[in-house]
């Protein structure tokens, strides 16, 4: 049973940017990589976490899971939001030899130098994979695309922001200095961020499912405040109300917005919310219950496990993954 004690309901200024803000890197892994022609990787799935290549000299082609090729060249950005396979190449007729396989030099757990290939053209890739945290991820990275790539030749934002990142992101890892380490993880985190802001704000998609209700002007809102307040003991009347809906219109409209019923929704977040605070900020149970409204350990483990099918004793003791040598090799 949650608490029922309330305080006044703030406004909401813009839901999409909101949660966008909520988005935080758990983890990250990167290599430097340089690859001389002919050449071909084979990059395994990392489950809940997104793949990023840059490419910092030469050319070459990325090959997504679904066999779409995507040619990308110095400058360039491409983003695997769903942490699927894929293949890195400068000939996609070759047979990719598997990453994890191939000797890297590890100048610390979470960064490596790899090189291969044979005698040709040289091309040069920041390759990494991050690990986005918050519960905000779980949804937004569900409705992106297989791949993003940006392209600052053809997309006048990323223009102003994409080659100064990139810049930086060659520099520090040319040459590794003290610190450098941190300084890419936060380039890393910036990165990916704005790829997908980026692809948000060009393609046509990101009008429809999750992302188009948080562009609903009252959906977006209801959602918002059940992000921002998940201890809240909310009910279908009182978002309805604070979007100024009738109760049967607000149903409606939210689950053919977002795909569940407004309560569903409450509660699949909610526990989203305590899987992050149990995995990543090692709450104990009984202090992820409070934190969420609940009125005892008994109740929100109850909760937990009809939602999820786990105990939340399990997810806690499970902790949070490592993006390191361990998982890539």
């Amino acid at each position: 049973m949650l608490d029922q004690t309330h305080d006044p309901i703030p406004a909401v200024a813009d839901p999409l940017t909101e949660a966008l803000q909520f988005l935080r890197m758990a983890g990250v892994f990167y290599c430097r990589s340089e690859l001389t022609s002919p050449w071909s990787l084979g990059l395994p799935p990392m489950p809940d976490c997104v793949w990023f290549h840059v490419i910092t000299a030469g050319s070459c082609v990325l090959v997504d899971d679904e066999g779409t090729e995507h040619h990308a060249r110095r400058g360039d950005l491409v983003v695997f939001p769903h942490g699927a396979g894929h293949r890195a190449t400068d000939d996609p007729s070759l047979d990719p030899a598997l990453v994890m396989e191939l000797p890297h030099e590890y100048l610390s757990p979470h960064y490596a130098v790899l090189r291969h290939g044979g005698d040709g053209e040289r091309t040069d890739l920041v390759c990494g994979a991050v690990r986005l945290a918050h519960p905000a991820a779980r949804d937004l990275l569900a409705v992106l695309p297989p791949a993003i790539r940006v392209d600052p030749s053809t997309d006048r934002r990323a223009l102003e922001w994409l080659p100064g990142i990139l810049g930086m992101i060659a520099a520090e890892t040319a040459e590794p200095r003290p610190g450098g380490e941190a300084v890419v993880t936060r380039l890393c985190d910036i990165l990916v961020i704005s790829a997908i802001r980026s692809w948000i704000d060009t393609d046509p998609a990101a009008r429809t499912g999750w992302l188009g209700a948080l562009h609903d002007p009252q959906i977006g809102r209801a959602v918002a405040l059940v992000h921002r307040h998940p201890e809240r003991d909310w009910t279908v009347a009182e978002l309805a109300s604070t979007v100024a809906m009738s109760r049967s219109a607000f149903a409606a409209r939210f689950k053919e917005l977002v795909g569940d019923g407004p309560m569903r929704y409450v509660t699949r977040w909610r526990m989203n919310v305590a899987t992050d605070l149990l995995r990543e900020e090692g709450l104990t149970v009984a202090q992820a219950g409070a934190r969420l409204g609940y009125a005892s350990e008994a109740a929100f483990s109850r909760a937990y496990r009809r939602t999820t099918g786990t105990a939340p004793g399990a997810v806690r003791r499970s902790g949070p993954l490592d993006l390191g040598r361990a998982q890539l090799g």
